[in-house]
């Protein structure tokens, strides 16, 4: 199985650092690839997925598989990883849906700045998407603590993943202020081996 990501997509590290925890990251080979909103999408990512979204897996026994929760779900009942527990099942699903929910809002503040020239950045725009942010982390910090307490699964590696990405792209913003909780278990989490072997760069 190949990989398609890239170093610094959020959604590419859920899959690396499932595969890092797990001890399969020899399991799976990582090609790094081009797939920018605007310009240039490498050829063999869109022959895989027409969309051009990262990450991408392609299997030798069917279509490429697309989306990280499907990606991350087809590693862990192809390597009996045991990352999806039945306990808790829907409150975990959860929890990696808000996770990828911050990712998908701090990538569209990134994509904001990065893609409209100074004078046309919506600043309102901007403005709501940090605003779902720090709702989804102030929720986090006052309901969802004692589910980050228990044994890592994949919940955790997702929020791992999307804090991380805050840190990596909005640094400035200190979405660490006022959380105490959260930003304590961030960092022991980040910390992990396989947090730090796929620490976002680019």
């Amino acid at each position: 199985m190949k990989l398609l990501s890239s170093p610094a997509s959020p959604f590419g590290r859920k899959v690396r650092a499932l595969l890092a925890e797990t001890g399969h990251a020899d399991h799976v080979a990582l090609q790094d690839v081009t797939a920018a909103a605007i310009g240039p999408v490498d050829d063999i990512l869109i022959a895989a997925n027409p969309a051009g979204k990262l990450p991408t897996l392609i299997r030798p026994d069917g279509p490429a598989l697309y989306d990280s929760r499907v990606i991350c779900r087809y590693l862990n009942d192809t390597f009996d990883l045991g990352m999806y527990p039945d306990h808790g099942k829907f409150e975990m699903l959860t929890l990696e849906a808000t996770a990828d929910a911050i990712m998908d809002a701090g990538i569209q503040m990134v994509y904001e700045r990065r893609l409209r020239p100074d004078e046309i950045v919506f600043e309102e725009y901007l403005e709501g998407q940090w605003r779902k942010i720090t709702r989804t982390l102030d929720a986090l910090e006052a309901r969802w603590m004692s589910n980050l307490s228990g044994p890592v699964d994949m919940s955790h590696i997702a929020l791992g993943c999307a804090l991380g990405y805050l840190d990596f792209r909005l640094d400035a913003r200190n979405w660490r202020e006022g959380r105490p909780a959260l930003a304590a278990w961030a960092e022991a989490f980040l910390d992990r081996p396989a947090m730090v072997a796929t620490a976002p760069e680019g």
